[in-house]
């Protein structure tokens, strides 16, 4: 009995002004995150999704996996011969379909958190703006590398033998996740921008097919007909999948680098920029 009348009497204690002002002003703030810190942070937080939703991983996994097996045990001995010697041309540009085409589940994430309300609290809090669209994109970068890892180990397994080693086969991977880098900023405006995901991802692929299709992903363009080659040629999926081809080769594709790298450059600064625009708007 004795201790619930002192502990009522501690909570009923009256507040001093002169003790409530030493624990509001006396103390230093803690320091504003820094743009990298606020953005590692949001990334982990995408990261932390997939760890409480693994299904999250069927996508990057399982999924490449059925499309390799399929195309290459299909259409390996009517287009090269025979699998083995069509999976060294198709690996690379198979790898190249499906992360970009995984892509869109960025702003597919996105959207669904502005229906939650989620961002409502991400625009009050004091840190770099940009910082939570970077770290969706960020903790997608893992994602993307983790479909790598996966595609090509099933690859070597199916006899997938590239010349350029070690060192070609992460130098195209690294290509790989930073064009899927700058292409997930497409997604990010259309999550701004469309009311459902379900829109997001009907308009995400009605772009990404086309795309991915027509490029040099399943056959060289030298097969196709003349006006199908001159789209092909020029379609940015097209400069990837063969600067990715040409390093895990072993060669230095000088000018389809310089293809990927500028897209790449082109899609961030337009999109990232309009996506900002409307993130800051809307």
């Amino acid at each position: 009995m004795s201790t619930v009348t002192t502990t009522d009497a501690q909570e009923l204690a009256p507040v001093r002004t002169d003790s409530l002002a030493d624990l509001l002003i006396a103390k230093d703030r803690p320091p504003r995150p820094g743009p990298l810190s606020a953005s590692l942070t949001f990334g982990w937080r995408a990261m932390l999704k997939i760890k409480h939703v693994p299904e999250q991983l069927f996508d990057v996994t399982a999924f490449p996996v059925m499309l390799i097996l399929m195309y290459t045990y299909l259409f390996g001995g009517a287009l090269a011969g025979s699998p083995q010697e069509y999976i060294q041309y198709l690996l690379p540009g198979m790898l190249v379909m499906s992360i970009v085409m995984i892509t869109m589940y960025t702003g597919v994430a996105i959207n669904t958190d502005i229906d939650k309300g989620v961002f409502d609290r991400f625009r009050t809090l004091p840190v770099w703006r940009p910082a939570a669209m970077v770290g969706y994109l960020l903790g997608d970068m893992v994602r993307y590398v983790i479909a790598s890892i996966v595609m090509i180990s099933v690859g070597l397994i199916m006899g997938f033998r590239p010349d350029g080693g070690l060192l070609g086969v992460l130098a195209g991977v690294a290509l790989l996740v930073v064009f899927s880098f700058a292409v997930s900023w497409v997604w990010t405006m259309f999550g701004l921008l469309l009311r459902t995901e379900k829109s997001v991802m009907g308009v995400s692929m009605m772009v990404i097919f086309p795309l991915t299709f027509l490029s040099d992903i399943f056959v060289k363009p030298e097969t196709m007909p003349g006006w199908l080659q001159a789209f092909v040629n020029h379609n940015p999926i097209t400069h990837v999948a063969t600067a990715v081809r040409e390093l895990m080769a072993g060669h230095f594709p000088a000018a389809e680098l310089g293809w990927a790298v500028g897209w790449s450059a082109a899609l961030v600064v337009v999109f990232g920029t309009l996506t900002m625009r409307m993130y800051n708007r809307k």
